[in-house]
């Protein structure tokens, strides 16, 4: 089956407000959007420390292939993010350690994918932040087809191309291109809220307090 490649058409985000994202974490994000966005918990970072911000390169594989990956290879743009739709399958790794170098060298700032990875240890190496469902040492076939550049679902999130992903050891959160400017307002000062919140957590006031929760009366013991 072909590989199909839809119109990509989008304006990244400048360098100085892509550095502002890097102050807002994934979960802050998903707050910012009435706790949405975020993708589940079987997407998970295969090594701690990392964070990442960029714009979302799509691709939907079909099951078991990878094809699809290595045809939008030579397509990225420096800082973009691979998210790629497997199905959430596990029965075979669509990424690898060569996959990864490539990506790398074409200045991919990090791996997204709701199926299986292999060579966890040299991809945990590389420096580049790899975000999957799990692992196995399976690899994949090649000539089923896919698509890059089209609206996928991943970790139970839409993604569109241009998307902006924010990764970090909580996960993935996804920000809608028309939602950005939004968000990133919101965002910041939802970082300014909890940091004040800490600061009175510091200083011995309860979250209870602060939120307003009241503490219930006791009841009488039974029997």
């Amino acid at each position: 089956m072909a590989i199909l490649r839809r119109a990509l058409s989008y304006t990244p985000r400048d360098a100085a407000t892509l550095e502002r994202w890097r102050a807002v974490p994934p979960a802050v994000a998903g707050d910012s959007m009435n706790r949405d966005r975020c993708m589940d918990a079987t997407v998970s970072p295969i090594a701690e420390g990392y964070t990442m911000v960029g714009h979302a390169r799509t691709i939907s594989v079909m099951a078991g292939d990878n094809g699809a990956v290595h045809a939008a290879l030579p397509l990225i743009q420096p800082g973009e993010i691979l998210v790629v739709t497997a199905g959430g399958a596990g029965e075979v790794a669509i990424i690898g350690e060569i996959i990864a170098e490539c990506a790398k060298a074409q200045g991919c700032a990090g791996i997204v994918l709701d199926g299986a990875v292999r060579d966890v240890a040299s991809l945990r190496k590389l420096g580049i932040p790899v975000y999957a469902a799990g692992a196995t040492p399976r690899g994949p076939h090649k000539g089923f087809g896919g698509e890059i550049d089209t609206p996928i679902a991943c970790g139970g999130v839409v993604v569109a191309p241009g998307d902006l992903v924010l990764g970090d050891d909580d996960g993935i959160c996804v920000v809608p291109r028309a939602l950005c400017d939004e968000v990133l307002a919101k965002g910041e000062a939802h970082v300014a809220k909890e940091a004040d919140m800490i600061a009175k957590v510091r200083s011995g006031i309860t979250t209870a307090e602060i939120i307003g929760v009241a503490v219930p009366e006791p009841t009488a013991a039974a029997g």
